[in-house]
């Protein structure tokens, strides 16, 4: 299969504390499967978007849960690298409740995806694709990820496909300065960036709302197509010299982890039918549905996405 959408980045096993529970006393933990790259692609899945995500997993119950669960989703995953002598990457959870923010924990040092290397990478699943997704995480795991990450855009380039960089920037992975040095090379193949506003200015030092922080960043970065994400206010865009804002929809707080891949999955889909505002409108629909789920990715449809786009969901549906 010929996938429309790749992805390359890390999966990690998340652990979470039940609401209301701190780690240090926590008594049992939710387990879901996590990753940025993969939860986009699982989300844009869930659109009836052709999707492989590459990458590399231990070859132990928990490197094949996180296929499992990839594959459940509609990913195809037949271009995971096995390793037989690495672990699979933790990160825990601990859900804020107001004033307490929701904080992230990593146990991913020398992860088997850290250590994936150029040529363990099938590079003709990239040249024929649509897009590839990529994310500011990676870059952050390693050297060769960094690498990998790189010339995953430069071959996407010269083979007509589109880039789509998501900056996430991890302030427990690396220090903003170098965050700035490795992404502004990155951006150099974008075809797209999303970013949120905090992103954009601690990262790249462009300030203002967010369609001047969009302009911003395309100025800046040279990226013809940006995003910029205001949180519960709602998502600015730059298209080729024009822009403009979108209120987010209301929703109830479940889950905020992976709320951002969901955005960012209907901005993609946006941008491979060349419709950047129909794509931040969408994204924010599945932004919105995924604050209500539990977990990493979106379970949803198109048609109930498209429900709330237009603006008649239902309370109960029989």
């Amino acid at each position: 299969m010929t996938a429309e959408v790749v992805g390359i980045g890390e999966a990690m096993i998340r652990l979470s504390v039940p609401p209301g529970e701190r780690l240090e006393t926590a008594e049992r933990f939710d387990v879901h499967l996590g990753g940025a790259e993969a939860n986009v692609l699982a989300a844009l899945a869930q659109l009836g978007r052709k999707t492989a995500w590459i990458s590399r997993l231990p070859d132990n119950p928990l490197g094949r849960r996180a296929a499992a669960e990839l594959r459940r989703h509609g990913v195809d995953v037949d271009h995971v690298r096995w390793s037989t002598d690495d672990r699979m990457g933790l990160y825990f959870v601990e859900a804020g409740v107001a004033p307490r923010p929701t904080e992230v924990w990593y146990d991913r040092r020398d992860s088997a995806a850290s250590g994936f290397e150029l040529d363990e990478v099938p590079w003709e699943v990239v040249e024929n694709a649509r897009l590839v997704h990529l994310s500011g995480i990676t870059p952050a795991l390693s050297s060769s990820c960094r690498d990998i990450t790189l010339r995953a855009a430069e071959v996407a380039t010269r083979s007509a496909t589109m880039v789509s960089i998501d900056v996430n920037y991890r302030s427990r992975l690396w220090p903003a300065n170098q965050a700035r040095e490795v992404l502004s090379e990155l951006c150099r193949y974008a075809s797209l960036l999303i970013c949120s506003a905090e992103d954009a200015r601690d990262v790249f030092g462009v300030g203002g709302d967010g369609e001047e922080a969009a302009a911003g960043l395309a100025d800046v970065l040279g990226v013809a197509r940006v995003v910029v994400t205001a949180g519960a206010t709602g998502a600015s865009w730059y298209d080729r010299g024009s822009g403009d804002t979108a209120a987010a929809f209301e929703a109830t707080v479940i889950d905020r982890v992976g709320s951002g891949d969901a955005f960012a999955a209907g901005v993609v889909a946006g941008m491979l039918d060349d419709d950047l505002e129909a794509g931040v409108r969408l994204g924010l629909a599945m932004a919105a549905i995924k604050l209500g789920l539990g977990g990493d990715q979106l379970v949803t449809t198109a048609a109930e996405v498209q429900r709330l786009i237009e603006g008649h969901p239902r309370s109960v549906r029989r």
